[in-house]
């Protein structure tokens, strides 16, 4: 497991790790955001809202994931408003969860939230998927 954590003078702080791709990597993963989240100022509700539309991005992500590969998270937080990266390598060229209830409760939780697939990489074995999403206090509207 890898750690990371940045600041510039703009302060907008970056906290990210590195994990097995496992579903019990799925308790690390809430734990770390809950806690950037607190430390952020965010309140109780909505680290509960941001915590549960990770779960079920990673969820998708760790069951899609290429054996023995690895899920990172990355989370940029400034003034109120929260960036969230969550990348795997997927063994399936199908789109990300689109179509599942998980990735309704996503779009509803979030401000925006994107999906992206590279073409097959053999080196990586599968298909580098990149899955953000922003979530920000009173709405993107009101930034």
């Amino acid at each position: 497991m890898s750690e990371q954590v940045s600041e510039s003078m703009t302060e907008t702080t970056t906290v990210a790790v590195e994990v097995p791709a496992a579903p019990e990597q799925l308790t690390m993963l809430r734990a770390l955001a809950e806690t950037v989240l607190l430390i952020a100022d965010f309140g109780l509700d909505e680290v509960t809202d941001i915590r549960l539309a990770l779960d079920e991005i990673a969820t998708v992500l760790m069951g899609e994931a290429v054996p023995g590969s690895t899920i990172s998270c990355a989370f940029t937080y400034r003034d109120g408003v929260l960036n969230a990266q969550i990348r795997a390598v997927s063994d399936t060229e199908d789109e990300v969860g689109a179509s599942g209830f998980g990735w309704h409760i996503v779009q509803t939780l979030t401000d925006t939230v994107t999906a992206t697939k590279a073409p097959f990489d053999a080196a990586a074995a599968g298909y580098p998927t990149v899955v953000e999403f922003v979530w920000a206090r009173g709405g993107l509207d009101e930034q």
